[in-house]
């Protein structure tokens, strides 16, 4: 894969490549996260019978059972404070016809801005 679709994307619109087959997550910062799995996979293991659980099996099963509901928790998580606060803005000026700027949206939000 190339470097131009590795970097993040300024836009939303990220290319993504139908040719890849190979995906690498690497957990060596989030140890918790890490302990989890590890822990899931050891315990889809405890039987007599059957070819070993891997991390791929958990993850093909798991992938169809995501909702959409789940898919905005995740995309929710990704968000800094910063976007956090530009994505209330956007809804506030959507859901009240304004177009309201990040200074004045957050004086309304703290009750200092009376009147727009």
């Amino acid at each position: 894969m190339s470097d131009e679709v590795r970097r993040k994307k300024k836009g939303r619109d990220a290319q993504i490549d139908k040719e890849q087959s190979k995906f690498f997550v690497d957990l060596s910062k989030e140890q918790s996260v890490l302990a989890s799995i590890v822990e899931l996979i050891r315990e889809a293991n405890k039987r007599a019978f059957g070819r070993e659980i891997t991390f791929k099996d958990l993850v093909v099963y798991a992938l169809p059972k995501l909702t959409t509901k789940d898919l905005d928790r995740i995309q929710e998580s990704t968000l800094s404070p910063m976007e956090r606060v530009q994505k209330a803005l956007v809804d506030y000026n959507q859901k009240h016809s304004t177009n309201l700027e990040l200074g004045e949206f957050l004086l309304k939000k703290m009750n200092l801005l009376k009147e727009v």
